[in-house]
């Protein structure tokens, strides 16, 4: 017997909204990973009944079920990248090493990456010329909005819409979305925030930013914005979709990653509670 359905209003915290999936989702023939790191591969470990097949067989391996297996990238679809990502830790030597270098996934409390959603949009911006070159905006981006929407406060998440996820497609269709960007350099990068964004969301209070595009560091230098941030334990969800379905101001954003032990990132599901009508 079916359990009873929960209706909808009483599912959500937050009477009067619905529910916006900004998730991507992943499949092989999906941009989904970073074009120079481990593929994604989603394959059958074992089928209902044996199915010899010359493309590929599959196989019952012992019950009335069937179950795949993934060999996943810690920065797949839609992700967050944690302190530790490039951060080393303390006593390591090495460039730029602090505390934050010890703060990976598991470490990164549930809340930081939840909270009021100021929604930024900068998708109108040109993109650069030449080809694997992101657009850079600084704080002047920030402070503008603020003009327009009030001053962002403590624990506010923002989020960047450029737009981007309108590229990703399937197949070759989606190589716009990444790899003609980092690998053929065919194309020009994402619109992406450089030092003095992020050194400005910091001082506002601001611990979680998210983008719709890749990442959120430069395509053609990423290190110095993730550094800058995420030192200061500052969290970034990447490759969001579907930021022009919020409002400026007034929806709520969480995201859920996997609980990863030592994991410089993680995979999850982000949505957005927004007022309904």
């Amino acid at each position: 017997m079916n359990a009873p359905a929960v209706p909808l209003a009483l599912a959500l915290p937050l009477p009067g909204h619905r529910a916006v999936d900004l998730s991507l989702t992943i499949a092989e023939d999906l941009p989904c990973y970073w074009s120079t790191h481990q593929p994604f591969q989603h394959k059958t470990w074992t089928w209902f009944a044996d199915r010899p097949n010359s493309s590929g067989s599959v196989y019952n391996r012992g019950g009335p079920y069937t179950t795949r297996w993934m060999a996943i990238d810690e920065h797949t679809g839609t992700h967050f990248d944690a302190p530790s990502h490039f951060v080393p830790p303390p006593g390591s030597g090495l460039p730029h090493a602090g505390p934050a270098g010890e703060i990976s996934a598991e470490r990164v409390p549930l809340e930081q990456l939840m909270g009021a959603a100021a929604v930024i949009d900068v998708s109108g911006l040109p993109l650069a010329a030449e080809g694997g070159v992101s657009t850079l905006f600084g704080s002047e981006v920030i402070t503008a909005w603020e003009r327009a929407h009030g001053r962002l406060e403590p624990a506010q998440v923002v989020l960047l819409r450029t737009g981007w996820d309108r590229r990703y497609l399937r197949g070759a269709d989606g190589d716009g979305y990444l790899y003609d960007v980092v690998v053929t350099r065919k194309s020009p990068g994402w619109p992406a925030p450089d030092v003095s964004a992020i050194e400005t969301l910091l001082d506002r209070g601001v611990r979680c930013v998210g983008i719709d595009a890749p990442s959120i560091g430069a395509a053609h230098d990423g290190a110095a914005v993730h550094v800058c941030g995420l030192s200061s334990g500052m969290v970034f969800v990447e490759s969001l979709t579907g930021l022009g379905d919020l409002p400026a101001r007034g929806a709520w954003f969480c995201f859920v990653p996997l609980r990863l032990e030592g994991g410089t990132g993680a995979p999850g599901r982000a949505f957005a509670l927004v007022p309904a009508g």
